[in-house]
């Protein structure tokens, strides 16, 4: 995918039309799967393991000192896995990108194991080698519709800021339906159009899923891209051809995506279900 068509936020805004949830199946997996692959290879930065907007959570979490850096990305998964039997459980982050997340939950949660899948073969190799330094972590590459694991493979799914890339969301918690044992635990984070909201809420009510929790976390992800802000702008500032790419993708004030987060016309849920049996 050339550079080119990211120069702009009226050609951002052409992209996100046609990769938006359930628009064109398709060509919306060919184009978010692309994109990923050309953030992996231009955005190499060692020290950056997020791809995510973060959450600041109302009450404060601890983090050790080398991690205090990402505690804006980190709140996310924090939130998504807290009170959780994470402990001794095998526990599976679908669209887990340059694996900081997955890094979080193995080492702060002592897992029995995390794998974390991608569908983008360029942000895999790269998860691969920014956490090779942490055991029982592994990452593969692979479609959250149609998942690589035997039936009742896991005890938890972590899923966090990625269906909005996916073509098919019900094919999606489906196949989480399926890879998780029972008693396991669903535990999903992303963005919608306000009114695209009662189809997600259709789109993941696969059977075997209960729904357990509700939020709307729009505040705290604001918060977060605040936080970050500073730091972000930093990196993209770096990026000359990308500059104004990045700053849409990323959620930087003043882009589409922060506006909408903030004024309410896009809501950032969290959810958790937990599978019958």
């Amino acid at each position: 995918m050339k550079v080119e068509l990211f120069m702009t936020s009226s050609l951002f805004s052409k992209v996100l039309d046609v990769a938006g949830p359930g628009k064109f199946p398709r060509a919306q997996k060919w184009v978010w799967r692309r994109i990923y692959n050309l953030l992996s290879r231009f955005w190499s930065d060692d020290d950056w393991r997020f791809m995510n907007y973060g959450y600041v959570p109302e009450k404060s979490f601890a983090l050790k000192p080398e991690d205090e850096a990402e505690r804006a990305f980190i709140g996310l998964y924090q939130q998504a896995v807290d009170g959780l039997p994470v402990a001794g459980a095998r526990v599976l982050e679908i669209g887990s990108g340059r694996g900081g997340g997955s890094r979080y939950v193995a080492r702060y949660f002592s897992p029995a194991s995390v794998t974390g899948l991608d569908y983008s073969p360029e942000t895999v190799r790269r998860a691969r080698k920014l956490n090779a330094d942490v055991p029982a972590l592994s990452f593969e590459t692979g479609d959250a519709e149609k998942l690589p694991f035997p039936d009742g493979s896991f005890d938890i799914v972590v899923n966090i800021e990625s269906s909005h890339c996916y073509g098919d969301v019900p094919a999606f918690a489906r196949e989480v339906s399926r890879v998780l044992k029972p008693g396991g635990w669903f535990t999903f984070a992303d963005m919608r159009p306000k009114s695209q909201l009662a189809d997600l809420d259709a789109q993941l009510g696969a059977p075997g899923l209960d729904l357990v929790e509700n939020r709307n976390i729009s505040k705290g992800v604001v918060a977060a891209l605040n936080a970050a802000e500073a730091r972000k702008s930093a990196r993209i500032g770096k990026a000359f051809l990308l500059r104004r790419f990045m700053s849409e993708f990323s959620g930087s004030k003043g882009s589409m995506l922060y506006k909408g987060l903030k004024g309410g016309s896009v809501v950032y849920v969290a959810r958790r279900y937990r599978k019958a049996g």
